[in-house]
Formats: structure tokens, sequence, C-alpha cells
């Protein structure tokens, strides 16, 4: 019971603070491949093939189904028609297990993208989105990575409300950038 209440006690006193992603825009996206899970089926998800596709956006999240994850899968799941005609994938990365985000791909993501394991840490570290106040678990922040492996737009800040309207607006600015993209 002193975990969800710690958990509870770090999203208060930090959910209005935000800060600038560690990785500017213009760095270069370190690839990663990972055991995602879309709709509650299992399968690697590789950063590098989705990019072919077009722009993605990466976004970390502290664990599944706290109030604010939740909250933010919903809000992700709702606004997939824009991403997808834009031609961007969504992807989600947390520190829980594959057989927690099955269920949370199901309900809070509701079919519409996936959600990655990150169970060791290591894509939270390449991309520090580390919660410096539990390493353990991911910071919110959300970055969008052109097809060329660069971060166009980072955001960081634990309060999930403005993650996904941040990040749509700035896949239009890349997409109107480049209209042999946007012809897809």
């Amino acid at each position: 019971m002193r975990r969800p209440l710690a958990l509870a006690l770090t999203l208060v006193l930090l959910g209005t603070q935000s800060a600038l992603a560690a990785l500017p825009d213009g760095a270069r996206a370190p690839l990663f491949t990972a055991t995602a899970t879309l709709g509650g089926k299992t399968y690697p998800f590789s950063l590098a093939r989705a990019l072919k596709k077009g722009p993605v956006v990466l976004y970390f999240y502290l664990a599944a189904f706290t109030p604010g994850c939740t909250l933010e899968a919903h809000l992700f799941a709702d606004a997939m028609p824009k991403f997808k005609a834009l031609g961007a994938t969504v992807i989600g990365v947390s520190h829980d297990s594959i057989a927690k985000l099955k269920r949370f791909s199901v309900s809070a993501c509701r079919k519409k993208f996936p959600v990655a394991a990150d169970t060791t840490g290591r894509i939270m570290k390449a991309y520090d989105a580390v919660l410096p106040s539990n390493p353990m678990l991911a910071n919110r922040v959300s970055y969008v990575i052109t097809p060329s492996d660069q971060v166009f737009y980072s955001y960081t800040n634990l309060d999930p409300r403005r993650h996904v309207a941040n990040t749509l607006r700035a896949v239009r600015r890349w997409d109107a950038a480049h209209p042999r993209h946007a012809a897809h």
C-alpha cells in the first residue's frame, strides 16, 4: 500500500513542474526495439521500422493504470485518427511488464496505439526520460521524431493534459514543411 501512496504523492508534488526534455530538438533519436502490445497482442516494435512510414510520437509515462497515465492514454486514443491522417505513429513506453501493458493497451489505449515495455529502463535512459524522484519510473516526456531520426519536438511535464495537443501541433508543423510526405 505504501508504493501507490508514494507514487501519488510524487505526482502531486511534481504535477505542475515542467522542464526541458533532455534530448533537445534536432538531436539524433536513439533507435530501439522493444516488446510492445496493441489491443492485447504482443509484437516487436522497431522505431527504425516505424520511422520508415512517417514521424513517430514517442511518449513516456509513469505507470499503467494510474489516473494521469490513463487520462493521457485516453487522450492519445481519441486523437489517433488525426495522427494517422498525418502519417504519424504513436507509441507509449513505461517500465511496466508486458503482461500489465496487454491489459492497458486494451482498456486505456482502446486498441488504438501500442505501448511498449521498458522493464530494464534502457529506453528511458537513452531518451533521458527517467523520473528524477524515482529512477524506476519514466518521466512524462513526449517526443516527435522525424523519419530522418531527428527529434523535431520534445515536451516534459507531469501534467498529462497537454502532451497530445502539443505533439499533434508539432506533427502538423513537420507535415506542412514536408509536402512529399503529406501526399502519403
